[in-house]
C-alpha cells in the first residue's frame, strides 16, 4: 500500500542526495570524563547545531555529582544497568529502558550503586558540552579503565564546568 499523495519522480536527484549521519557500533571518539567511558556519537558541528549525541559507560560507582546545567537540556536513556539519580530534591533509580529528560536550570545526577558497569544514551540540546568533553577529556585507550582522577584530569574538568556555565551542586 502507497500513501503518496502527488507524482513523484523517484529518479529526482533530490531525493537521492546523501546526508545521513552513520556512526558505527563501537566507533566515534571515545574519552575518559572522571572515572566514566564516554563515546561521543555526534557533535553539534555534525549534526548542524541540533544536537549532542553521548554513549556513556558508567562503571560501578561512577557518574556525574549533582549539578544544572545553564544553557542547555540532557535527556537520557538507560541501555543496561541500574542508576541512583537525582532530581532536584527527589531520587529515583533508573533502569533499562527509562527515559530522563532535564530541563535546564534543574539539579541533577546519578551515580552507579550496582556491581557492573551502566550504559546510557545523553542527549543535550542545544549541543556544545559533548564537545566540551572532547577537548578537554583524556583519550580512552581500549581495554583499560579510567585512571584515577589526578590534579590534571580535574582542572580539564573545571575548564568544561567553566566553559559549560555549568553549576556544580551538593
Amino acid at each position: 500500500m502507497s500513501f503518496l499523495l502527488t507524482e513523484t519522480d523517484p529518479d529526482d536527484p533530490m531525493w537521492n542526495r546523501r546526508g545521513a549521519l552513520y556512526v558505527p557500533s563501537g566507533q566515534g571518539p571515545t574519552v575518559w570524563a572522571a572515572d566514566d567511558v564516554y563515546t561521543i556519537k555526534a557533535t553539534g558541528a555534525q549534526t548542524n547545531g541540533n544536537i549532542g549525541f553521548v554513549e556513556a559507560t558508567v562503571p560501578a560507582g561512577g557518574g556525574p555529582v549533582p549539578h544544572a546545567h545553564t544553557e542547555e537540556d540532557e535527556t537520557f536513556y538507560v541501555l543496561d544497568g541500574e542508576l541512583e539519580f537525582v532530581d532536584g530534591d527527589h531520587e529515583f533509580t533508573a533502569v533499562t529502558g527509562d527515559f530522563i529528560h532535564v530541563p535546564k536550570g534543574i539539579r541533577h545526577g546519578f551515580r552507579n550503586k550496582r556491581i557492573h558497569a551502566a550504559r546510557l544514551l545523553f542527549i543535550y540540546t542545544p549541543p556544545g558540552l559533548e564537545q566540551l568533553m572532547l577537548d578537554h577529556s583524556t583519550p580512552a585507550r581500549p581495554g583499560e579503565a579510567p585512571p584515577p582522577i589526578d590534579d590534571d584530569m580535574g582542572a580539564r574538568a573545571e575548564q568544561v564546568i567553566r566553559q559549560s556555565k555549568t553549576i556544580m551542586l551538593p
